[in-house]
């Protein structure tokens, strides 16, 4: 509720419908820019771009789960995804899931993740992702956790992962690297 002597020079400025439609459009815009930041999940460090780390959700008493992002680089020279953290794991391991021959293999990447010059890697249900091991508490669906991702050239960088549902967020398909599939998508 406005104070009264404020509505009256509102009253008094806004006369015309012009003002008024002008103050709104203000208005909604100041507004969105407000609001921005809550909506932003993208992260930068050197010629790479982070884009919204998500998690699964988890049963109770689960012990494992999945980080997923994706990394675009777009420097000209590769850069490698060396390690990750997760305040609500143990510890954190670089992943591949693949199929071949109708058999489903998951195998720790120890190199770490290449992320190609002028491309992207895609961790992803499925492809490659990050094991979270030892988790400390279930992951429930709208909350949040801190990490910390460290690549070979550009350095660490401090991040937010989302806990999304067991569909995950929309567009979160299986995919390997620079927009090759790596395997069969095995959700």
């Amino acid at each position: 509720m406005l104070h009264p002597t404020l509505r009256t020079i509102l009253r008094r400025a806004l006369r015309r419908t012009e003002d008024r439609i002008g103050f709104a459009i203000l208005a909604a815009a100041l507004g969105l820019f407000v609001m921005q930041p809550a909506f932003a999940h993208e992260y930068k460090i050197g010629n790479l771009e982070i884009e919204h780390p998500w998690a699964r959700m988890t049963p109770a008493g689960a012990k494992v789960g999945g980080g997923y992002l994706t990394i675009e680089n777009e420097g000209k020279e590769a850069d490698r995804l060396v390690s990750a953290t997760a305040e609500v794991a143990g510890h954190v391991e670089i992943h591949e899931m693949a199929v071949k021959d109708g058999v489903m293999t998951m195998r720790m990447l120890p190199d770490g993740l290449e992320i190609p010059a002028n491309g992207e890697a895609k961790l992803a249900p499925g492809g490659f992702h990050l094991m979270l091991m030892d988790l400390k508490q279930p992951l429930k669906e709208g909350e949040s956790f801190k990490g910390t991702l460290t690549f070979a050239k550009a350095g660490k960088i401090d991040v937010s992962f989302k806990i999304e549902g067991m569909g995950g967020p929309k567009g979160a398909e299986a995919s390997g690297h620079d927009g090759h599939n790596h395997g069969t998508p095995a959700n």
